[in-house]
This record gives C-alpha cells, sequence and structure tokens, in this order.
C-alpha cells in the first residue's frame, strides 16, 4: 500500500481529491496535552485502503480540503476507540467527523471484550504483532523519522481490511442494525463540544456534594475551566478535584479563610478574588436552580439475589451469542427492568430482542436457571 507523508497544502489539497471517491476511510490522530488544556494536534493518518497519507497539521495551515474529507456523508470514516480523536478533530479543525464507524464497538458484538485494544483486533483479524516501540514518541518534534511515520501508518494500514470482514460478519449474524444506535451514542459531536458550565459533572466525587454545594463546585470548575483555557494548561494545574471538592464543603468567603485550606496557597491574589466571586455566585443560586446529580437506584437487599440472577442469564446469552456482556446491559440497566422503569434500555432495541424477554419472563417465573454439569443454563 502506497504512504505519504504529506508537509504541504498542495499535497494535502492532490490526496483529497483522490481520497473523495473512496466510500471508506480509516483515521487515527497523534497529539498531545499532557501539558496544555488544549490538545496539540501533531499527525492524522487516513487510509483508502490503497494509499495510506500521514497529515502534519503542524506544517499545514490550512486543513479545509482534510475537514472536509471528514465531514462527507458519503465516506464511513473507520476509527478505533473514536472518542478521543473525535474530541481533537473537533477542537483543532471545527471537524464533524461523520458518519463513523467504531471498531472496538463492533468488535463487541462479535465476541471480542468491550474495550479491545487497536493492537488486540490487529492480531485477531489481520495476525499481526504491532510493534510498540513508539508509543512514548514526542509527535510535536521535527523531523519526524522513517519509524515514527511507519508506526503511525500502522494504526489506519489494517482498519480498512478489519472493516471489510467485521461488517460481513454483521451481516451474517445480522447483527449490523444493531450496531448503528451504539455508534451515535458513542460519536454524539455534541458531548466533545465544551461548555465550562458543564465541567462540574466530570468533578471526581462530586456525588457526595449537596445540591448547594453542587450549585458552588458548577460556579468553580467554569472558572477553572476559564483559566486553563486562557493559560493552555490542564485543570489540574490550576485546581485540583479535591480542593474544589474541599472548598465546596468549607465555602470560604474570605481570603483567609481560604488561604486556609491546604494547596491554596499556588493561587494568585487575583485569582484568590475572583474564586470567591465564584463561590458567593454558587451561594446565591436560587434553590431551584441548583443543579441535582442523578443517581440511579440502588435495588433492596432482598432484590440482590434478583439481579445476581439476571447477572447470570446475562453472562449465558453473552457465551452462546457472542456478544461481550457488559456491552448488552450493566448493573444500572438491570436494576431499571427490574423496577420496571419506562426508560429502561433492556425494554427496547436489540437488547429486548436478545436478552430483555428472557429477563422479563426470569422475573415473572417464566424462566428458570439451572445447573448442568458444572455450567448454568436456562431451563
Amino acid at each position: 500500500m502506497d504512504a505519504l507523508y504529506i508537509a504541504t497544502s498542495e499535497e494535502l489539497f492532490a490526496f483529497c481529491e483522490r481520497a473523495k471517491t473512496s466510500h471508506i476511510l480509516a483515521v487515527d490522530t497523534e497529539f498531545l496535552r499532557e501539558k496544555t488544556y488544549f490538545p496539540k494536534l501533531c499527525l492524522v493518518q487516513v487510509s483508502t485502503g490503497s494509499e495510506i497519507a500521514a497529515i502534519d497539521p503542524l506544517l499545514i495551515d490550512d486543513l479545509t480540503p482534510l475537514k472536509e474529507l471528514l465531514e462527507n456523508p458519503e465516506i464511513v470514516k473507520i476509527l478505533h476507540a473514536c472518542s478521543q480523536d473525535l474530541e481533537v478533530l473537533l477542537e483543532k479543525m471545527d471537524c464533524a467527523c461523520a458518519p463513523v464507524f467504531d471498531t472496538q464497538v463492533a468488535a463487541a458484538f462479535l465476541g471480542m471484550r468491550q474495550q479491545v485494544s487497536y493492537a488486540g483486533l490487529v492480531e485477531n483479524f489481520a495476525n499481526v504483532k504491532l510493534a510498540k516501540a513508539e508509543s512514548l514518541t514526542d509527535w510535536s518534534k521535527r523531523p519526524l523519522d522513517k519509524e515514527q511515520l511507519v508506526y503511525a501508518e500502522d494504526d489506519v494500514r489494517y482498519l480498512p481490511a478489519i472493516y471489510n470482514q467485521m461488517v460481513e460478519k454483521l451481516i451474517k449474524l445480522d447483527r449490523l442494525s444493531w450496531l448503528k444506535p451504539e455508534m451515535d451514542q458513542h460519536t454524539n459531536i455534541d458531548q466533545y463540544r465544551r461548555d465550562p458550565y458543564q465541567a462540574y459533572l466530570r468533578l471526581k466525587r462530586s456525588g457526595s456534594l449537596t445540591r448547594r454545594q453542587l450549585a458552588i463546585a458548577r460556579e468553580v470548575c467554569a472558572w477553572r475551566e476559564e483559566i486553563a483555557a486562557k493559560r493552555d494548561v490542564p485543570r489540574k494545574w490550576v485546581l485540583s478535584d479535591e480542593l474544589i471538592i474541599e472548598i465546596c464543603r468549607r465555602v470560604p468567603t474570605t481570603s483567609d479563610r481560604l488561604r486556609k485550606i491546604r494547596g491554596t496557597e499556588q493561587i494568585s491574589q487575583g485569582g484568590v478574588v475572583h474564586l470567591l466571586d465564584a463561590i458567593k455566585r454558587g451561594q446565591k443560586t436560587p434553590a431551584g436552580q441548583c443543579p441535582k446529580i442523578e443517581h440511579h437506584a440502588h435495588p433492596s437487599a432482598g432484590s440482590e439475589g434478583v439481579v445476581e440472577l439476571m447477572y447470570a442469564l446475562i453472562r449465558i446469552v453473552s457465551e452462546k451469542e457472542g456478544i461481550a456482556s457488559p456491552l448488552i446491559a450493566n448493573k444500572d440497566d438491570l436494576t431499571d427492568l427490574l423496577l420496571d422503569k419506562d426508560d429502561a434500555r433492556l425494554k427496547t432495541g436489540w437488547r429486548y430482542q436478545l436478552v430483555g424477554k428472557q429477563l422479563v419472563g426470569l422475573l415473572n417465573g417464566e424462566v428458570g436457571l439451572t445447573v448442568k454439569n458444572g455450567r448454568v443454563e436456562l431451563l
């Protein structure tokens, strides 16, 4: 397969003109974000199945042809574990990459574990063991040598053939239609757009806070996002999650009280003023507008055994049908069905057809489990 290193606008335009006639495009990215707030896109690798290109966004000012290619609705973009790549492409290129086929999600429908690695996928489908020598490469340094480029190109080299094999198997199993709602959930671009006032939802241990404390956390986290973005540094360099939780619990209203919390010495005096303002805004939030993090209902102590039985049935179906059990249902899904919630995922779609009906039968006493030859089986 031909492989190109594209470092000029002319080369990029010529490649994209050729690639837009393809119906598939494998995509991967190399980026850095350990010391920055915004990810630094260093390389974009793409493959049509007959041609591979390593595109250098650090040397090309106008990536419009690539953006148009990635947004072309007639071309299926093939990625593995797509979330970080989609986030980076949106942030750096304002690119809503679609439609997307995530091989990690598809693998779970074909009997592989739910979060199988790309190396594991390639070994399984292509019988190739990938090298790991460049896994800690600083992709921002130029020039890139031949070994680095080959390593990067390998991340898309095998995806077109794997995609074709996966689609063929999914069609044979009549599961291709099952994949779309899962892909839509994973590739919904809105979840990757940055909203400072939603940042508190990612705050560790926020479930321990009251609604009033959550209102403070929302304002403090939004302030942290603003400062981190302005300085282009990681959030934790501004204020750690642990420190935010402690601030929300103590609710300091003066500089002296804030400074008594260990870890605040790194905040400038000007930063302290703005942080105290954020705390006050959280305190003044009307009660009805204080956020509430939804928690899934837990089954009663007496129902725990029922959930375990439901798990056992899930595992039987998972093994028989060759679908990763975590993809079928998690504990919250089982609890929602047990509590007969209207929006229970196991009541609709492929999950209901695959196992939901049997679970309902189990709960109604119409389906049973037994042990035969040391294995749990359906009666």
